[in-house]
């Protein structure tokens, strides 16, 4: 009779259990991610997953920082905890972009480095990484290095800033050697950390694929892909956004129709990508 009570009193916390996502953008200091990053179309897709609607978090960050740096992590950090806190977050989804995985890998990494970084790790259930750039990237070094990159990627990367010296190749192998968990030869993190890799750009003027999200933005990552080995989403190589965790999917297994992600579409809506986020909440 106990046994039975017991049974289903646990049965009765499993089903109350209040599940959250929290969308952590990449690099930049962003006070509006929702409108100037996510966009309404993917933010409001994912949310149909879940059960509360409510439980949502948009992060606003300054991820112009190192990942360690008390207005990047700290204020992720911060936001996660009042997040978790103020709706009863008892399992913890994040979907994080590009440098985003980074900055949530550190606190995954280094649990006693703040004193809230338990707490979070002790909700999240997984970290779904979207184009993470998880062993730099070499349009960083180009960047760093003052070339014609500095300019023409400021809309997406970023200039000379801690962040994009942080994305460099060299730098990001010495990061995941010595600070950072998931990367082949070092301990695993403590919960998935799946990849989405993007693996290819299209730019032709006569594809629809090429326009959403953007068709300049389209062309500017052409441009770009040709510095990247022959799979990448023109800033990320696939090598790269697979370094850490375990992959989840390639863009053309999942999305509508096979088409592919670039580094931009696969933070906006574009071909199912938020359909296949909101169903991945639900289980």
């Amino acid at each position: 009779m106990m046994l039975m009570g017991a049974l289903a009193m646990a049965a009765s916390v499993g089903a109350h259990a209040a599940t959250g996502v929290a969308l952590v953008h990449g690099t930049g200091k962003q006070t509006d991610a929702y409108n100037d990053y996510w966009q309404s179309d993917m933010v409001e897709g994912i949310r149909n997953g879940l059960a509360d609607r409510n439980n949502l978090l948009v992060v606003n960050c300054d991820f112009d920082q190192y990942m360690w740096d008390d207005r990047a992590a700290g204020c992720l950090a911060g936001q996660l905890t009042s997040f978790i806190q103020s709706r009863n977050i008892d399992r913890l989804i994040v979907i994080t972009h590009s440098n985003g995985g980074n900055v949530m890998r550190w606190i995954l990494s280094n649990p006693t480095y703040d004193a809230r970084y338990p707490a979070i790790i002790q909700r999240i259930v997984k970290v779904d990484a979207i184009a993470p750039s998880s062993a730099g990237t070499p349009l960083a070094d180009a960047v760093i290095a003052g070339n014609v990159f500095e300019t023409s990627l400021g809309w997406l990367l970023g200039y000379k800033t801690d962040a994009v010296r942080q994305q460099q190749l060299g730098w990001m192998a010495t990061y995941n050697q010595q600070y950072l968990l998931g990367t082949s030869g070092r301990p695993a993190l403590p919960m998935a950390f799946r990849d989405v890799v993007g693996t290819d750009v299209v730019s032709a003027v006569w594809s629809s694929q090429a326009y959403c999200g953007g068709y300049t933005q389209s062309v500017g990552l052409e441009i770009t892909q040709n510095w990247l080995s022959s799979c990448s989403d023109g800033f990320i190589e696939c090598s790269s956004a697979q370094a850490a965790g375990s992959l989840w999917f390639k863009d053309t297994s999942r999305t509508s129709s096979g088409q592919v992600l670039n580094h931009n579409q696969s933070r906006r809506a574009c071909f199912g990508l938020p359909s296949i986020l909101a169903n991945d909440l639900k289980g």
